[in-house]
Formats: C-alpha cells, sequence, structure tokens
C-alpha cells in the first residue's frame, strides 16, 4: 500500500492482522470446531483480506468486513463435496447423561452444535457465542433478518431436540 495515500493514523495490514488475530482464531475456531481448520480459515481471511486491504481499511467496520469474509470462507469450505474426510480426535465419544445447568455449562452443547448444518451453526455461533445481533449476522450472512431469524429458529429445534434424545433440558430462554 502506498504510504502517501494512507493516512497517519490508520493501522498497516501488519498492525491490524496482529491485533485481529485472536478474535477471528477464536470465531474460526467455534466454526471449524478444531485449531488446525480454525487455523487454515483465520489465515484464508486474512489472505483474501491482504489482497483488498484498502476496501477493508476504507469500510466503516474492518472488523464486520473480516467477519464477514470469515464466515464466508468458513461456508464455502463446508460444501457438500464428492467424498468426506473423518476428522480424528483423541477423545472418545461421550457417553452417559448430559446435564446442562446454566451458562457455565454452554459448552455440553458444543457436540450438538457441532453437528448443525453449516449455515445453522454460522447463525448459533455468531448469536450466542459472539453475542451479535440479528443485523450483524445478517450482515455476516449477506441475508435478510428474517432469514437469520428462520434460520436460528430451525437450529434451536434442532438443538432441543438433540438434547431431549440425551435427557437434557433445552430451555435457553434466549430464542429471538
Amino acid at each position: 500500500m502506498d504510504t502517501v495515500t494512507r493516512s497517519a493514523d490508520a493501522p498497516t495490514f501488519d498492525e491490524y492482522a496482529g491485533s485481529a488475530w485472536p478474535t477471528l482464531y477464536r470465531y474460526a475456531y467455534l466454526l471449524a470446531g478444531n485449531h488446525a481448520d480454525a487455523e487454515d480459515i483465520a489465515q484464508q481471511t486474512l489472505m483474501k483480506a491482504y489482497r483488498s486491504w484498502s476496501r477493508v481499511q476504507s469500510s466503516d467496520s474492518p472488523t464486520a468486513y473480516l467477519r464477514q469474509i470469515l464466515t464466508n470462507t468458513y461456508l464455502s469450505q463446508r460444501r457438500p463435496k464428492t467424498r468426506r474426510l473423518e476428522l480424528l480426535t483423541d477423545a472418545l465419544p461421550e457417553t452417559g447423561h448430559l446435564t446442562v445447568a446454566g451458562p457455565e455449562d454452554r459448552m455440553a452443547l458444543w457436540p450438538h452444535v457441532k453437528s448443525l448444518p453449516p449455515r445453522q451453526r454460522a447463525v448459533i455461533v455468531l448469536r450466542y457465542y459472539e453475542d451479535l445481533s440479528e443485523q450483524e449476522i445478517a450482515d455476516a450472512l449477506g441475508c435478510s433478518r428474517g432469514n437469520v431469524k428462520s434460520t436460528a429458529h430451525h437450529a434451536l429445534k434442532s438443538l432441543r431436540s438433540a438434547l431431549a434424545a440425551h435427557g437434557t433440558d433445552a430451555g435457553d430462554g434466549r430464542e429471538s
């Protein structure tokens, strides 16, 4: 980027990327569900942002712009493929009874959130883990608020069904 066209107080790409990395990585991890994919998605997001840094920097909210790039990168990678790879983990499958007592136990929901279709998962992560408004989610996904509400409704219905199958109380009291 030409230093003449850049204002004195605007951060360089390197400065912005360094400060934005923790937030991008956290969001990518919540979407991807594992560290390797989260790093890949966050790095791809930064590569795309670098190529269009002048647009990112001049946007009203560079953070929202990067969130949208990351969301689109995640969703485009999750489109059906001819073959699927298995995710190998060191953890054994959960056996036994799940109990969700309150907000401190929200991670008990995580296996069920991970099983949602990509778009539903993105809405749930943005709403309940990133605490974004419906309009901010709609902006990140490039859809209407009504679509966000509908997608959230279907995702919450699926989560409640999954939790009911495990004998867990599924009420969260936060449906829009």
